[in-house]
Order: structure tokens, then C-alpha cells, then sequence
């Protein structure tokens, strides 16, 4: 998208600069990970929770939806496809009433 072209584009990216601020405050915690792996690991489950927050859904709920829904080996693109956060069936399982 082009600002010149289309005018609803922001002029500012205040929006992405505040999505890297928990990275940057975090990153502190991760000079103490065990292994590259380990600070990998944890890195990608950062990631996971930043995305469910710029997608409008709670981290846990959407870790846990995750967790719970562990595709097996033999997993189609669409069920991947449903795993993403923003992903009508993510929005609807996130969003259910914890029983």
C-alpha cells in the first residue's frame, strides 16, 4: 500500500515500533537462557503470543488452542491454516467462555 496512492495508509508506524517494545524489554531475561536453543525456543513462543495479540486474541488462549490442537505429522495445509491466529476458527475457539 502507498501512502500517495491510497490515503487510509498511516503515515505513522507507531503500531510496529510498540509491537517490538516488549521484545526490547525482554530481552534482557534471555542473556540467562541455557542454550541457543533454549533462547531460540523461547523466542518462538514469544512470537507466537506477540501475533495472538495483534490479531485481537489473549496469548494464553491462544498458546493453549495451540497446545490443545497439536497437529500430528500427517497434517493437511488446512488444518495449519486453521492453527493460524488469524484464522476464523482461532478467533472462535479463543474466544469461547472457559467452562
Amino acid at each position: 500500500m502507498i501512502y500517495l496512492e491510497d490515503g487510509r495508509c498511516s503515515l505513522s508506524n507507531n503500531a510496529s515500533e510498540n509491537s517490538l517494545r516488549p521484545v526490547t524489554l525482554g530481552r534482557k531475561n534471555w542473556l540467562f537462557s541455557d542454550s541457543q536453543d533454549g533462547a531460540n525456543a523461547s523466542m518462538i513462543v514469544y512470537t507466537m503470543a506477540e501475533m495472538a495479540k495483534a490479531h485481537g486474541l489473549h496469548p494464553y488462549n491462544y498458546l493453549k488452542y495451540l497446545l490443545d490442537s497439536r497437529p500430528g505429522t500427517d497434517t493437511s495445509d488446512a488444518e495449519f491454516k486453521d492453527l493460524a491466529p488469524w484464522s476464523e476458527k482461532a478467533r472462535i475457539e479463543c474466544n469461547k467462555k472457559s467452562e
